[in-house]
């Protein structure tokens, strides 16, 4: 202890004799402070930079339609161009066909995933017998190009070979002539199976001509049914073939109290399987006020239950799985996870109003919404949290 003492003064001696203070402290029982966590540009802190595509990047591109395969792979359509994305939104490459000089509302793709897609293009000259279409299955590094018997139409693929289209053939005075085509071998070659022409000699009526159509939503290549708007209060335009698309039948559905009222109306993509049994029907009412019916199956479209809500206001649907589905209907997100029975609803803090163009999200958390302002200008935006806070993807 004496020690102790005799160096402790002699350090002190020592100190003193070079101007040095020495100020005492009690041990601390803190951590060490860190360093503050660096904000990554990117609203995607936990994601790895994805490869580059061999394509050309494209600077905000002015998107019109968007489909998200995932959290980072997705395809866009701007009036001029088809567009790839492997880092949610962030980036995007030009994946056009050579040859394309115009895209958007002109054109009807379908994205099956991220390789595989196709383009319709109409030729206008020879409408409504003629058309192109582009086929990838690189993810648009390379295309194949055929010829079709249709110009344009709802054009939808079950996989990389096996398809429907739903051909427009014209439309008057509250009616619409179609034509339906399969194709088993990617789109080169098509067969058609239907017609409700009535320039036609082989023209059907089991698929009426009156009324607009909407779609063609296919379960597999024997059972498919046409989606659209009578202008009839009281009657859902649902049409169902079983011998893949010879003849149809009516679909009768369960409609709610009051409906005999209102104008039933099964927009485009608003019915949709997202498995070989279960499947979501939306319907906009609409009278003396706008509402949306919800129906579900889960016997592949043998029979149609219609959810509990009635949802205020119409506007986009995404089906997620058999018990998760999204709607917008203008103004909140609807969000249900148990297939309709019970709905939650978010409110964004956006509030988009007329400059929304589309949506598209690919879990409860995870969407993309597309708008566009009063000066022409196209934005993406992006949730991570189901629709309350969006970050501007690409402005």
């Amino acid at each position: 202890m004496k020690l102790r003492k005799l160096i402790a003064c002699t350090l002190a001696l020592i100190l003193a004799g070079c101007n040095i203070s020495v100020t005492s402290f009690p041990p601390s029982t803190q951590q060490p402070a860190q360093p503050p966590t660096e904000v990554p540009p990117t609203p995607y802190p936990d994601t790895p930079a994805p490869p580059t595509l061999a394509a050309p990047r494209v600077e905000s591109p002015a998107l019109i339609q968007i489909k998200f395969l995932n959290e980072l792979d997705g395809w866009g359509i701007t009036e001029t161009q088809i567009v790839r994305t492997n880092d949610g939104g962030i980036t995007w490459y030009n994946v056009t066909p050579p040859d394309l000089s115009e895209a958007g509302a002109t054109v009807e793709p379908f994205l099956l995933d991220k390789d595989h897609a196709w383009v319709q293009k109409p030729d206008f000259n020879n409408f409504p017998n003629n058309g192109l279409l582009y086929h990838t299955a690189d993810g648009g590094l390379t295309w194949a190009i055929s010829s079709t018997p249709f110009s344009s139409g709802d054009l939808h693929f079950l996989d990389a070979n096996n398809g429907w289209m739903l051909a427009d053939l014209g439309v008057g005075a509250g009616s619409n002539a179609v034509a339906v085509f399969q194709t088993g071998d990617g789109g080169a070659t098509w067969t058609q199976t239907y017609t409700n022409d009535p320039n036609n000699s082989d023209s059907g009526d089991s698929l009426p001509l009156g009324g607009l159509k909407s779609g063609i939503v296919p379960l597999h290549m024997q059972t498919a049914w046409v989606t659209g708007v009578i202008y009839a209060p009281g009657t859902a335009y649902l049409y169902r073939t079983d011998d893949s698309g010879q003849t149809w039948s009516q679909v009768h559905l369960v409609l709610p109290a009051g409906a005999e009222n209102y104008e039933l109306a099964i927009d485009r993509d608003q019915m949709q399987f997202v498995s070989g049994d279960d499947g979501y029907l939306v319907i906009r009412m609409a009278g003396e006020q706008t509402q949306t019916a919800v129906y579900v199956t889960k016997d592949g479209g043998n029979t149609w239950l219609l959810t509990p809500t009635l949802i205020p206001n119409a506007g986009q649907s995404d089906f997620i799985s058999p018990d998760e589905a999204i709607i917008y209907n203008g103004e909140q997100f609807y969000t249900t996870r148990d297939a309709g029975n019970t709905w939650t609803t978010v409110s964004p803090g956006i509030v988009f109003g007329d400059s929304f163009v589309t949506m598209d999200f690919v879990n409860l958390n995870t969407g993309w919404i597309v708008t566009l302002d009063a000066q022409n200008h196209h934005s993406l935006y992006r949730t991570f949290d189901g629709g309350a806070t969006w970050l501007s993807v690409a402005p």
